[in-house]
């Protein structure tokens, strides 16, 4: 790398935002902070402005401007808030790379706005493909801007298609099965929060850790694939493999199967996006073979997990499902969290609320987050 790559992290006091700055300490000389953004998580926040004070800082929630500000107390840190303030981050013309990992459809606008700048983008947002995929792909495609996805997944199959793209013939997405793959449903119906969290391979943030266990998350990644890989749904294959090593792979015409492996930590995909197309020593240890039995695959089962299913649904129906499949989810998943409905009506929920959705099929950005908004107040009353 010739010159310091200067980069944004919108989500820097969230699981991948954290992992992203401990890739960059390792490479401290290789990047440039210029601007931070998180929700309203003061305490990380302010240790990570007054350890790498940026030129920017964004506070999702303005009601903590200034109880922010006479924390920091530095002159040459510029305190935004909101979405405003992290589209105004996009567009800065100093800047290289954003990383995207805020969680929930107020990602949208802010990637939105680094296409428009022809920023690199490392996503780790579902909701921007999953709710919007066919409005920002195609802005991609209109744009200068590039797209590496920061999902482990993703960026398994993004790694093995460089220079394979006009061989592929299928996508195998791999899942754990998270923590309950071998439950009956009736074991499934008894799950407590604290079961659920525990998740067998991966440390992440509580929601998503919850939609591994209930295959939603792997539901959502087929989404996301069908828009970043342009590949039909047919095409796109979820197998389930307990031990997290092979993190996807990519089936070829010519009967060839390419895989990425490695042990089960973010901070991978995380470096690879910072440094594509380069690749630099990693703060991870490397995966011993020796240590390895056996890896093992199964067919998923959605009849106990039927979130799967209700996600290839919405990817198939296309236009506005996909985002009620995921403001539904997340209700759902919050609901679950703070003890409202049990593990196994999370995706009865998300199924009720898409029945009742009336399909828009081209829908604009404007109609996204409307939709997005009547499937979460939708959710609340079932």
């Amino acid at each position: 790398m010739q010159k310091e790559t200067n980069v944004v992290i919108l989500g820097s006091s969230g699981s991948i935002g954290k992992q992203a700055l401990e890739v960059i300490d390792k490479h401290n000389e290789k990047f440039n902070i210029i601007g931070l953004a998180a929700k309203d998580e003061l305490n990380i926040l302010t240790e990570q402005v007054l350890k790498y004070k940026p030129e920017y800082v964004v506070i999702g929630d303005e009601k903590y401007y200034s109880e922010l500000k006479n924390r920091i107390d530095i002159n040459n840190t510029e305190i935004l808030t909101g979405v405003n303030g992290m589209t105004h981050l996009c567009a800065l013309s100093n800047v290289d790379i954003v990383i995207v990992a805020v969680s929930g459809a107020i990602g949208i606008l802010p990637t939105l706005k680094a296409i428009e700048a022809g920023k690199t983008i490392g996503l780790a947002n579902k909701e921007t493909l999953v709710s919007a995929g066919d409005i920002v792909m195609q802005k991609i495609k209109n744009s200068n801007s590039q797209m590496i996805p920061v999902d482990s997944e993703h960026s398994a199959v993004y790694q093995c298609l460089q220079g394979e793209e006009r061989y592929l013939k299928n996508i195998w997405l791999t899942a754990s099965g998270g923590p309950f793959r071998d439950y009956t449903y009736e074991q499934l119906e008894k799950v407590t929060l604290e079961q659920a969290l525990r998740h067998p391979n991966w440390v992440m943030g509580p929601k998503i850790t919850i939609d591994s266990a209930t295959l939603m998350n792997k539901g959502l990644e087929v989404i996301e694939a069908h828009h970043l890989f342009d590949i039909d749904y047919e095409n796109i294959n979820v197998i389930v493999h307990k031990e997290s090593i092979i993190h996807s792979m990519i089936e070829l015409i010519d009967g060839s199967f390419i895989a990425h492996l490695g042990l089960p930590d973010m901070r991978i995909p995380i470096q690879y996006a910072l440094t594509y197309p380069e690749r630099l020593e990693s703060p991870v240890k490397p995966l011993d073979f020796t240590t390895l039995s056996t890896l093992n695959f199964d067919k998923p089962d959605t009849k106990r997990f039927p979130a799967l299913e209700l996600a290839y649904q919405a990817g198939k129906q296309g236009g506005s499902m996909p985002a009620v499949l995921n403001a539904a989810n997340e209700i759902a998943v919050d609901k679950f969290i703070n003890g409202f409905i049990k593990f196994t009506e999370i995706s009865k929920l998300v199924e009720e609320v898409m029945l009742k959705h009336q399909l828009v099929k081209n829908p604009s950005i404007t109609e996204i987050l409307e939709i997005d908004a009547w499937a979460r107040n939708i959710s609340h009353e079932f």
